[in-house]
């Protein structure tokens, strides 16, 4: 008998999966390194964009799945 379902594509599955942005980042005012954390890439490649302000900054975004969590609840 044939199968009525079209195949799971891989691309499918990663479009479907909860994610979040992180920028980690020099804040160039402190000298710390500090994380700001995004649910749309756009926003987080802009934050990041921002924080260039000198030769010595810089700044990363990290693509992170979120993991989900199920709890029972009496």
């Amino acid at each position: 008998m044939a199968k009525a379902t079209a195949p799971v594509s891989i691309h499918q599955l990663q479009d479907s999966e909860d994610v979040e942005f992180h920028v980690t980042y020099l804040d160039s005012e402190t000298g710390r390194v500090r994380r700001e954390d995004f649910q749309d890439l756009t926003a987080a490649e802009r934050f990041a964009s921002a924080q260039l302000r000198d030769a010595d900054s810089w700044a990363v975004v990290d693509r992170v799945k979120l993991q989900q969590i199920s709890r029972m609840v009496a």
